[in-house]
């Protein structure tokens, strides 16, 4: 059977995977149900029963998946141990959302009756009736003449095309994001935050939405000045010009909105009606250009298609101070739009074939239209005309080689003054043009009000999938939909309100060049998201579409951004700034998503080249640095051990914090799995930079041991051991001390340095985490007992209920503030956050006793440069000789000085620990008598043959000819606690050479005895040994 692991009393099933795409992000639930249901029975496969599936698309499914219900495979653990076991085959039941821990609104699949209601596209009205409509816009009817009579067709071409390379480039890389996988609503946004991360995701999405909210503005008013015009010209003014434009839009606005609410169905079937009166204006215009010109079109410079006229529109003819780019800044914006499909992703039936079929097809009808209007345009109009039917040729007049005059009429005066006609002149050249003039203003109407529409549903779109993935955890409001077809209300309110606000307060010439950049940085990320995914190879980036290529979506990315400057430089670089503060703001927030991203892949990618590289580098004394393997156990439960070397690692090295958990393999190696995620996550949580590691062993050492050996990459491995001192050796199993003794002793075999950290309360908090767990446990239950009582009777019960919470919750603080324990348990919490505080002025004393590589003064060095030390001072004890005291002080801070190490004092300590050995009687010698008395084995007072069998039967026992052999080293231990404590009793921390236990020689005991007694009654204390290699160097 599965069992599910339990974390902090949640039940987690290893099968379902955390980072999803749709919903993003579930509040994580508690069940009661410990176990799946299972059944014990087989599936015939190949001829024979197994458990084993046949692969099958339903394992794949995300929890939440709308398309089919998600299948659970048999368990690594069901196939490897059953047979142990030597029961039945489980299989796993099909059975009904949230029986296995998954809530049911994650797993279930929407209910039938309300799949039937849902409104789902296909690519030609969901992504290219769109897509034309968007990119046919305002410039196809009223700017696209002045752009080919400024550019000439051979440069109005080239303007063209450019146009169409940036947005088929970008075509293409949307082709490959959006066939890489399943896609959701967000459009843009959804491609960008799934390919680059939600740092580039959460700033491009919030700034396309708004872009895209104040083009509805922007398309409103280009309606509204439309009519207008169309009122003046009939003497039919409300107010003013400037005013009647605010009131038709935002009465146009209002009618969109209303169309916008309906459903999609209606904002559907609305953009059939306007594509139809576009392409029928597109039609007339090419058939007017066909017709026999009349006097009065020929008088304003249309003479049909003539190559005259073709020949001398074919070369430019800037004026007005325009230039190439200039010309092209104005038309560009015209080919925006191609996201139009994709930005309602959510609503296509097969996002993955529609956006690439529609979009590039999209482009290429609406690109080949634009060439053509122009070309014919080009060839059938002058650049500038007169108006008036007079101006023809007289028999004396002479040509000056225009095309007009070869045709019959004289435009001259057009060189020295201004005309009214002409391709230069007129807005209004293709209402002349073509055959039905009307047509063209309707067309105008259409083209403005589909885009407008287009913009006013991409919009709330790319925001409600933007607030539902909880970027930006105050917009969170508008991520709920309503209806069947999920709609974004909120979002179209906003949306309206933003752009009612444009069309009442806002300069649109001024904001017109920022939304055109918005969209271009779109574009520009992504471009860049393919070529990102592609450049990281992840196993992934397997695209369905494979007409791309990474170097041209970089050139695309590039041309983006250079277009951007092109466009308006102010508003580029103000579009960069707008970006790059969201993307530090998403950053510093860390959402909690993961999705997978490029990023994640190109950081493995440069982690293992650096690593390689790193690895083919020999080390160097002047790169050392302490890479710490901390024996914490879980993290939380010594925090002061782990803030200790976190001090000293952090920006420095290497920080392994790490478990050992010993008992039966099978039981620690899935307990062992359960907790490394977590734990990781905790470390995170905590802003520590650390990583977790965990090993499964019969016993400690074994554990520890295979920690030493295999952990670390190449270079990245680590160097120090950082331990905490075992504080119950006295009364801990004679194995359990042994194997503590034995990690010291394998380190030193490895060459380690060890570190050994005491507090005098102690490190280990893992009770009182128990404790507090406990209550905050049954605290929950009598609120869930409260609650279900406040039902009965409303108004007695509430307040009790309030009442007896606050009871509850000032007898779970306050109550135990009375208890010794609880006392007791406070001072252990205090000291094990003390290395999360700031250290105030003080010191931080090195005795630094015995040359160990220098390790011994490094670690407090670095320290002093941590922020929390910074204030802390160094003192450094030697040893020395009491005749040369001086002398030693100065080889001392000679040393010192070429370290570059700065210090406050230098204390040379003579020799003055014979004093001790006349003087058995000090209670410090007492002290350690007793303290070792339990463990002595006293073979002199008993005889020899009584003696020789207690060494076999305890030989861990010290014996008096141990103890004799090593009475000056241990009363060496007891005499340095006597100065320490007179010397450093008011230090921050003190940092001590340790002493080595020499293998065979000290039992595990008295070296305990020896450490303890060191260490006793003092301040932090940090017992250092380097590995004998210098990590300090005087050389440059």
């Amino acid at each position: 059977m599965e069992k599910y692991a339990s974390v902090k009393g949640e039940q987690v099933n290893p099968g379902y995977d955390g980072s999803l795409d749709e919903p993003p992000h579930y509040e994580e639930t508690s069940f009661s149900g410990t176990f799946r249901e299972v059944r014990h029975s087989v599936v015939s496969v190949f001829g024979h029963d197994t458990l084993d599936r046949v692969p099958n698309i339903n394992f794949y499914r995300n929890p939440g998946s709308v398309s089919g219900h998600r299948a659970i495979r048999p368990s690594l653990q069901e196939l490897h141990n059953v047979f142990q076991n030597g029961g039945l085959v489980p299989e796993t039941v099909d059975e009904p959302a949230g029986s296995d821990g998954i809530p049911a609104d994650m797993e279930s699949v929407t209910p039938e009756e309300q799949q039937a209601g849902f409104v789902k596209f296909g690519w030609i009205k969901g992504v290219l009736v769109r897509c034309m409509l968007n990119i046919w816009g305002v410039m196809l009817f009223i700017r696209l003449s002045w752009v080919f009579g400024q550019a000439g067709i051979g440069l109005g071409i080239v303007v063209i095309c450019l146009s169409l390379v940036v947005t088929s480039v970008t075509g293409l890389s949307m082709s490959a994001i959006c066939t890489n996988g399943v896609v959701r609503g967000g459009g843009a946004y959804y491609l960008i935050s799934r390919s680059l991360g939600p740092e580039f995701g959460g700033s491009i999405g919030l700034i396309f939405a708004f872009a895209n909210a104040v083009a509805v503005a922007m398309y409103v008013v280009g309606f509204a000045e439309t009519l207008v015009d169309l009122l003046k010209q009939s003497d039919a003014i409300m107010v003013d010009e400037i005013n009647d434009i605010r009131i038709i839009g935002c009465i146009t606005l209002v009618l969109l909105l209303g169309i916008s609410l309906a459903g999609m169905e209606w904002e559907a079937k609305a953009q059939i009606f306007l594509l139809i009166i576009l392409l029928v204006a597109i039609v007339n215009f090419f058939i007017g250009t066909v017709i026999p010109a009349t006097k009065d079109k020929k008088s304003k410079g249309f003479f049909n298609y003539q190559a005259s006229i073709f020949a001398e529109n074919f070369v430019p003819d800037f004026r007005d101070g325009e230039t190439f780019f200039s010309v092209f800044a104005i038309f560009f914006p015209a080919a925006t739009g191609i996201l139009a499909g994709a930005n309602i992703s959510g609503d296509l039936k097969d996002p993955q074939a529609a956006i690439p079929k529609g979009t590039l097809l999209a482009i290429f009808i609406t690109g080949v239209t634009y060439l053509a209007v122009a070309i014919c345009v080009a060839s059938t109009v002058v650049r500038d005309a007169t108006g008036n039917v007079n101006d023809t040729i007289t028999y004396h007049v002479i040509c000056n080689g225009s095309a007009a005059c070869q045709l019959g009429y004289n435009f001259s005066s057009c060189a020295t003054e201004t005309c009214k006609y002409g391709l230069m002149n007129n807005f209004q050249v293709m209402t002349m043009v073509s055959g039905f003039g009307p047509l063209i203003t309707a067309g105008t109407f259409s083209a403005t009000l589909s885009s407008a529409l287009a913009s006013l549903v991409s919009a709330p779109k790319v925001f409600q999938a933007l607030c539902k993935d909880n970027i930006y955890k105050a917009l969170h409001f508008f991520a709920k939909g309503h209806g069947k077809n999920n709609e974004p209300f909120r979002g179209y309110v906003l949306t309206f309100l933003i752009a009612v606000a444009f069309i009442l307060i806002g300069d649109l010439n001024v904001i017109a060049p920022i939304i055109s950049n918005f969209f271009l940085a779109s574009y520009a990320l992504i471009n860049f998201s393919c070529f990102h995914a592609s450049y990281a190879k992840s196993p992934g980036w397997r695209p369905a579409y494979k007409y791309y290529n990474m170097w041209l979506s970089l050139l695309g990315a590039v041309l983006c951004c250079a277009v951007m400057f092109v466009i308006n430089w102010w508003a580029a670089l103000l579009t960069y700034a707008i970006e790059m503060f969201l993307y530090i703001y998403v950053t510093v927030k860390k959402p909690d998503v993961n999705w997978g991203s490029s990023t994640q892949a190109v950081t493995f990618i440069n982690a293992v080249n650096n690593a390689l590289t790193l690895s083919s580098v020999d080390d160097h004394i002047k790169n050392f640095r302490p890479q710490c393997i901390v024996l914490t156990g879980a993290p939380r439960t010594r925090p002061a051990l782990l803030d200790i070397a976190h001090s000293f690692t952090k920006g420095y090295g290497l920080c392994l914090t790490c478990q050992i958990f010993v008992g039966p393999r099978i039981e620690m190696l899935q307990e062992m799995n359960e907790a490394m995620e977590w734990n990781q996550t905790w470390l995170n949580e905590k802003k520590r930079k650390a990583f977790y590691a965990a090993a499964a062993s019969s016993n400690f050492r074994e554990g520890a041991e295979t920690l030493l050996q295999a952990s670390g990459l190449g270079r990245l491995k680590p160097n120090t051991l950082v331990i905490g001192f075992k504080r119950n050796w006295r009364t801990a199993d004679v194995t359990e001390l042994q194997n503590y003794v034995g990690v010291l002793h394998d380190a030193f075999d490895f060459e380690y340095g060890v570190v050994m950290l005491r507090l005098s309360q102690g490190l280990d908090i893992s009770h009182i985490i128990q404790a507090e767990e406990e209550m905050q446990r049954l605290a929950l239950e009598q609120q869930a007992l409260e609650v279900e009582e406040v039902p009965q009777e409303r108004g007695k019960w509430f307040f009790r209920s309030r009442k007896s919470k606050q009871i509850l919750t000032q007898g779970s603080v306050n109550s135990p503030q009375s208890s010794p324990a609880t006392k007791v348990n406070q001072r252990e919490v205090e000291a094990s956050t003390q290395f999360q505080k700031k250290q105030g002025k003080g010191t931080i004393d090195v005795w630094w006793l015995f040359d160990d590589g220098g390790l011994t003064l490094l670690i407090p060095y670095i320290l002093t440069t941590r922020k929390k030390w910074g204030e802390c001072k160094l003192r450094i004890f030697i040893a020395g000789q009491a005749e040369r005291i001086e002398q030693d002080k100065a080889e001392m801070q000679a040393l010192l000085a070429q370290f570059r190490i700065k210090y406050i004092n230098i204390t040379v300590i003579p020799d003055e620990y014979s004093q001790l050995l006349s003087l058995a009687d000090f209670p410090s010698w007492k002290m350690f008598e007793d303290m070792i008395e339990p463990f002595r084995l006293h073979e002199g007072a008993k005889e020899f043959a009584s003696a020789d069998t207690q060494k076999k039967e305890h030989s861990w026992k010290i014996t008096d000819a141990e103890l004799e052999m090593l009475e000056e080293k241990t009363c060496l231990q007891i005499r340095l606690n006597e100065l320490l404590q007179e010397n450093s009793r008011a230090a921050n921390l003190i940092i001590v050479s340790m002493p080595i236990a020499r293998k065979g020689t000290i039992s595990d005991h008295l070296y305990m005895a020896w450490l303890d007694i060191l260490t006793k009654n003092l301040p932090p204390t940090m017992l250092i040994r380097g590995n004998h290699k210098s990590v300090l160097t005087f050389y440059s």
